[in-house]
């Protein structure tokens, strides 16, 4: 088993197949679930864009987006067990990637989005992106690496326009050059913002960067299990990187789960907005 350079186990492997059969199937037993528990967060802010700047079919940018597991669930009103036995069952371990596609494709087609979005990814896996892109879970995609390059002016073009950013996991590796690269290439347009970020990454430099930017960040007070460590030593390494941090691992990562917290950042002049910390139920 091998550790990235922050004592997680590297899952980089899952990241970069034709489709989303190994990522499931590597997660499913780490009990892998933010996805789920970010959505009615994420659903509730677009309503509330929505609402407030009067955009029809709002445009979200994920960061990090792998197979587009953030628009399934949103655009579609799948579920992460849903997903986990989509793509996860051993029947499905000797289907084509056609096949699988062909099935994903009928379910875009067959359902009605609960809220009309158009859906943007921004990944350094080529692989899931296209796998996402022809499901039909992504409208665009934006195959780029914003931590190392600016992006090219195709890029900047696709990622102009857009209303809202999300994350559920990237940002700790993914940092404020690239979520700033992705504010700058909007103008003086300033989406809207909510990252579900693991408590072992500070969020205090891109809460800095963005606040240069015209932002507000708002921490909701509520914590989020993301997995399962993997193993003793992940977690071990885990808590010893929180405490090296100063953050006090007691009755949440010292009981075996990663756990991840929600940001929120919007723009100085959005006012009238509900509390990001009132109940979501």
């Amino acid at each position: 088993m091998r550790f990235d350079v922050t004592g997680k186990v590297s899952l980089d492997h899952i990241y970069d197949q034709p489709d989303p059969r190994t990522y499931f199937r590597v997660l499913r037993p780490l009990d892998y679930g933010v996805p789920q528990l970010a959505k009615p967060y994420f659903t509730k802010i677009i309503t509330e864009y929505r609402e407030s700047r009067h955009v029809a079919v709002p445009k979200v940018l994920d960061i990090g987006c792998s197979y587009g597991i953030n628009a399934a669930l949103l655009k579609y009103d799948a579920t992460m067990d849903e997903l986990y036995a989509r793509y996860g069952d051993e029947e499905h371990a000797g289907e084509s990637r056609e096949a699988l596609l062909a099935r994903d494709r009928e379910l875009a087609r067959s359902r009605q989005p609960p809220q009309a979005i158009r859906f943007t990814g921004l990944d350094t896996s080529g692989s899931a992106l296209s796998y996402a892109r022809e499901a039909g879970f992504l409208d665009d995609v934006v195959h780029a690496d914003l931590e190392e390059h600016e992006p090219t002016p195709r890029q900047r073009a696709q990622l102009s326009g857009t209303d809202l950013v999300i994350s559920t996991g990237c940002v700790g590796y993914v940092t404020e050059r690239t979520l700033t690269r992705v504010v700058r290439a909007q103008g003086v347009h300033r989406p809207w913002m909510a990252h579900f970020v693991l408590r072992m990454f500070p969020f205090d430099p891109v809460e800095r960067a963005l606040a240069s930017l015209g932002y507000r960040t708002v921490r909701v007070d509520e914590v989020f299990r993301q997995r399962r460590f993997a193993s003793p030593q992940e977690q071990a390494l885990v808590l010893d990187g929180l405490s090296a941090a100063g953050v006090d691992p007691q009755g949440l990562e010292a009981e075996g789960w990663l756990y991840a917290q929600l940001y929120i950042s919007r723009p100085h002049d959005v006012t009238g907005t509900d509390d990001p910390n009132r109940d979501q139920s």
